[in-house]
């Protein structure tokens, strides 16, 4: 019989189904196929079971193949059916072929249709991507990409901090999860029971620490992460990148562009949940809620003059910025409100700011080489001296557990003092003059156990030197290498429990260091 198809036309602009009806056998042509065929294998093969069998499947079940195409359209009708109940139908007749399925959105918010999309190309974004779907992504899912990813990291610990891996195989549960909680404790403590011996600082030098993704330009800041095993670096490529630091990898967690905007600083907040940037000359400065994976610009801050918003330091017990004005005024603003809530005044320029360990007195180093001490909450200035021999000062820098305070001068003196006498006395003289730099003293950091002072110049390469304390001398293996690593360094910081060190230099790469002496991160 002869095969019949039906191609109808369109009709309203409505696309047509194609409809395929099963052609129909006749008893007596199929009979005369099974003889003929089965002559032919006889002749090739012999009569056998596995020519009945081949004759079976090859040439037979006509009848089991149209039962099988009833099934399948019968299944097709339900699925179809199926789909109309969750969705729509419009139709111009009774004729199936003329409906048209449409799905209706469970949900419809109008916030989704006007969002832009983000280009996911972009290279500090390609890392979020999970395929070639993703070349373009809304603001909420980024941000929910991002947090993901942040959390994930957060979770994990790197093998090296489980300093106890080998011990746990012999110890009891108990033991492991004491050893787990201090992990993840923080605070100035030492981590090893023996004080930090002097002469030769036992480290080892790992990749750097953003090796994933090196800055582009200059890097303005480094700082591990209060409470996790992370690092964060920013620069002048206009960029905060979050690394977690596991001494062999260290993989990047994410990176945030901030558009024109060259970082000159960026920290964490108190609780490591958000991180602080500002500019080169802008007023505005951002939060980058690492959680939420937001980053919001603060335009304005309610009794704020200033025309930028360059150096600041964040308040060891709370959520208040200390910003550095000019004309030698410090603003006390909080992260909540967006205001400032006390201002201060210093004669000359300030240089540098450092807080006391429980945030009640701020230390203000001026250009003058004068040191003022202040306490935040009578607004009162307790103590005035200058720092004996400085002509100009530079940086500032107080010991987590109270006892130095150190000062950096332009010459490359660094003199540190009893922070008891600079309480008390209006010419205090200091406990050592660290002469070891020829250029300026321009960043100051002591580590979290207060045996360390790092001393460093960004005027020079491999300027930097680590300073034993309480016995003042200068670690003689750093820094040592038959090449330079280190380069000119803009800032430094010590992990949580000082087993690392991290710097950051104008090659636009954050090297790093294992301090072996610390068993923790």
């Amino acid at each position: 019989m002869e095969d019949v198809i039906k191609l109808p036309g369109t009709e309203d602009g409505k696309p047509a189904r194609k409809r395929v009806r099963a052609p129909k056998f006749d008893p007596r042509e199929e009979e005369e196929t099974r003889r003929r065929n089965a002559e032919r294998l006889s002749v090739l093969g012999g009569e056998d079971r596995s020519v009945g069998l081949l004759e079976e499947l090859v040439f037979g079940a006509e009848e089991e193949l149209l039962e099988r195409l009833v099934e399948q359209e019968d299944e097709e009708e339900q699925a179809g059916a199926l789909l109309v109940e969750d969705g729509d139908v419009s139709c111009d007749s009774e004729d199936d072929d003329g409906c048209v399925q449409t799905r209706k959105a469970a949900w419809v918010d109008d916030d989704d249709e006007q969002e832009e999309e983000v280009d996911m190309k972009h290279r500090y974004r390609r890392d979020l991507m999970k395929g070639e779907a993703e070349l373009s992504m809304s603001n909420q899912k980024l941000q929910e990409r991002m947090r993901e990813q942040f959390q994930k990291a957060m979770g994990g610990a790197p093998s090296w901090a489980d300093s106890n891996a080998k011990r746990k195989k012999k110890a009891d549960d108990d033991d492991e999860d004491e050893d787990d909680e201090l992990m993840r404790r923080t605070g100035n403590f030492v981590a090893s029971s023996d004080r930090l011996p002097s002469g030769i600082l036992r480290m080892k030098k790992c990749l750097h620490a953003n090796s994933s993704r090196p800055s582009e330009d200059r890097l303005s800041a480094v700082q591990f992460h209060p409470s996790a095993q992370v690092v964060m670096t920013a620069g002048l490529d206009q960029s905060v990148s979050l690394f977690q630091v596991d001494g062999k990898t260290n993989p990047k967690i994410q990176s945030i562009h901030l558009e024109r905007f060259p970082v000159h600083r960026a920290r964490f907040s108190l609780g490591g949940d958000t991180v602080i940037a500002t500019g080169l000359k802008n007023k505005v400065f951002y939060l980058y809620d690492m959680m939420e994976g937001r980053v919001t610009p603060v335009h304005n801050v309610r009794g704020l003059k200033e025309a930028r918003v360059k150096e600041f330091s964040v308040r060891p017990d709370g959520g208040e910025l200390l910003l550095t004005g000019t004309n030698g005024y410090l603003h006390l603003l909080t992260l909540k409100t967006k205001e400032v809530v006390l201002s201060l005044k210093v004669n000359g320029d300030v240089v540098g700011v450092a807080f006391s360990q429980d945030g009640s007195k701020v230390f203000a180093n001026s250009e003058d080489g004068e040191v003022f001490v202040w306490d935040v909450r009578s607004s009162r200035c307790v103590s005035r001296f200058t720092d004996e021999g400085c002509v100009k000062g530079t940086s500032i820098a107080a010991s987590p557990d109270g006892q130095y305070l150190a000062c950096g001068s332009q010459s490359g003196v660094v003199n540190v003092y009893s922070q008891e006498a600079c309480f008390n006395s209006a010419q205090p003289r200091p406990l050592k003059a660290v002469m070891n730099l020829l250029t300026s003293a321009t960043c100051l950091t002591f580590n979290p156990s207060s045996e360390i002072l790092a001393i460093a110049s960004r005027a020079e390469d491999e300027a930097v030197r680590l300073l034993h304390l309480p016995s003042f001398t200068v670690f003689s293996n750093f820094p040592v290498s038959k090449r330079k690593i280190i380069y000119r360094t803009s800032c430094l910081d010590f992990s949580p429990h000082s087993g690392f060190l991290s710097l950051a230099n104008n090659k636009g790469h954050a090297p790093l260091f294992r301090l072996l002496h610390y068993k923790d991160f």
